[in-house]
């Protein structure tokens, strides 16, 4: 039995030596390009204003109360090019450009218009968001463990907004800037690396297009336009990276 103890370490360090490693000098690349596609879901943080006095078009005064509220998070896909730069054995600089695909889900509740009958009034909005973005990624990387790698990555990622449309209630801003952070894992398969990755990311800026309400021609809209003073945006993002 105490032969069997003592030979155990060396079985493992055996199966160890067996095991195949793909592709194992792919890391060592000084730069190198590839693709990616994936998932997200994206949600809008609103400031309300809170109760406010409007003007009709007759010159009558009166006070409403409107809130605005993205009631659930809406999914998108996104698709895009990278570039990553070895900078050390841990460390690598990514460049990932890439488009965004959504629609956004807004519901507007009145409180000043409701009756006995509707407690609340409701008006919606759907918002569809085209983005071109450019992720700007610092990724640190642990010890290779056979075809495993995992990681945890930090950056910023500027955005472009191409949607929007001027008889909306709201309508965002063409730019926005936006923090990411998240974690992965480098999967060396025989002809490629795959790497799944999810990321959390947070808008640093009010995406809200505060000039908005001047081009909106309808008059009744602008007390949905104004109901609203800053807006945030967040994205929970599942990439899969093809090296």
């Amino acid at each position: 039995m105490a032969i069997v103890v003592c030979l155990l370490p060396f079985v493992g360090m055996q199966a160890q030596e067996r095991t195949v490693k793909n592709r194992p000098y792919t890391d060592l690349r000084t730069f190198h390009f590839g693709l990616h596609a994936g998932f997200h879901v994206q949600d809008l943080e609103f400031i309300n204003v809170g109760p406010q006095t409007t003007v009709d078009e007759e010159g009558n005064t009166s006070e409403q109360l409107i809130t605005c509220d993205q009631d659930r998070w809406d999914g998108g896909f996104n698709v895009g090019v990278l570039g990553e730069l070895r900078l050390s054995e841990h460390f690598q600089f990514r460049v990932a450009p890439a488009m965004y695909f959504g629609t956004r889900h807004l519901t507007f509740r009145n409180f000043t218009a409701a009756t006995p009958n509707r407690p609340v009034f409701e008006e919606t909005q759907g918002i569809k968001t085209a983005y071109i973005t450019c992720a700007l990624d610092l990724i640190f990387g642990s010890q290779r463990a056979g075809n495993r790698r995992p990681y945890v990555m930090l950056g910023l990622n500027p955005m472009i907004n191409l949607s929007g449309k001027d008889n909306d209630f709201l309508k965002l801003k063409r730019t926005d800037l936006f923090l990411e952070t998240g974690l992965g894992c480098d999967m060396y398969l025989p002809f490629f690396k795959l790497r799944p990755e999810l990321k959390f990311m947070y808008g640093l800026t009010d995406c809200l297009d505060k000039d908005h309400a001047g081009n909106i021609r309808d008059k009744n809209m602008l007390s949905y336009t104004n109901s609203v003073k800053k807006a945030r945006s967040k994205m929970i993002v599942l990439t899969f990276y093809f090296e």
